[in-house]
């Protein structure tokens, strides 16, 4: 199964974490605007602004959303357009069985990194990393472009990101992970993600050096780099920011520890370039090539 769709289809907007405030209003205008501009049909989830507080809706209301449009065979992808802190909410209201049955593309980013690792750890199907919302953004003409020629043409170039290695050579293996601190919003639970040959995508927003230094020890600590088979590191926005690139590189390098591939990608992440990246299918990155080879092919439809 791949990320692939037709002009004509009908996709989802969702909110599962945080509801979005009035004045993003005209960024979704934007966002739907393109999408019906590839020849997409996107419909919005009726809980998805702000209603109390931060959320949109309660858990009940966000989950029967989404899996009212996992169980719609019209739809043919569901794009989240949230982030924030309260996605977690929605796992245990979750048919993991159904979306199975029903599986279609999900997207999503930051917050949402807990509920794509969900959904690959409890129905071994993918999900991708990836914000919609960049289509409508500053960088949107770049976006859409990338986006159309891959979800619609079945070309690489959403998925298509630089890397560099900071140690060893090459990795391969399966794709999980992405924001650190909302992955580890998993560890404990059913829905962790089996990291057993894995390569595990780091990425983060908010975090200056302490924060991001307790979440590489907790993953250390529970055996997360004795198990992979490599760990990607996106743009970590805060940190890289306030110390520069170099800070997160030797921060991670020093926790890792010698012996296991490490790269880097400043094209995966939060920023409203980001590239997309594919949760549960294969990938494989080597210093020769600068980019991950094996990725989403062509339509099983």
């Amino acid at each position: 199964m791949v990320f692939q769709l037709r002009r004509g289809d009908r996709v989802a907007l969702v909110g599962c974490s945080n509801g979005r405030p009035p004045q993003e209003a005209a960024l979704l205008d934007r966002t739907r605007a393109a999408l019906e501009g590839m020849g997409l049909s996107p419909v919005e989830s009726p809980v998805l602004y702000q209603v109390e507080g931060q959320s949109s809706g309660t858990p009940p209301e966000r989950a029967e959303a989404l899996m009212g449009y996992f169980r719609d065979p019209s739809i043919r992808a569901i794009f989240d357009v949230s982030g924030g802190d309260l996605a977690n909410q929605l796992l245990p209201l979750l048919d993991f069985g159904e979306i199975a049955q029903n599986w279609k593309p999900f997207f999503g980013y930051s917050d949402l990194t807990c509920l794509l690792n969900a959904i690959y750890a409890r129905t071994s199907l993918p999900t991708a990393l990836y914000q919609v919302k960049n289509l409508g953004d500053r960088c949107g003409v770049d976006q859409q472009a990338a986006f159309s020629a891959s979800l619609l043409e079945g070309r690489p170039d959403l998925w298509r990101f630089e890397t560099r290695f900071l140690q060893g050579e090459g990795m391969e293996g399966v794709l999980v992970g992405g924001n650190l601190r909302c992955l580890l919003k998993l560890a404990g639970t059913p829905y962790w993600p089996d990291l057993r040959g894995r390569v595990l995508l780091l990425e983060s927003f908010t975090g200056g050096s302490a924060r991001i230094a307790t979440g590489l020890c907790q993953l250390a600590q529970m055996g997360a780099f004795e198990l992979a088979a490599g760990v990607l590191l996106g743009t970590f926005t805060q940190l890289d920011r306030e110390e520069g690139p170099q800070a997160l590189e030797r921060m991670a390098l020093d926790c890792i520890g010698p012996g296991l591939p490490v790269a880097r990608t400043l094209q995966v992440g939060h920023g409203e370039d980001a590239k997309g990246a594919a949760i549960g299918l294969p990938v494989r990155l080597t210093a020769a090539s600068r980019f991950p080879q094996g990725l989403p092919g062509q339509p099983e439809r």
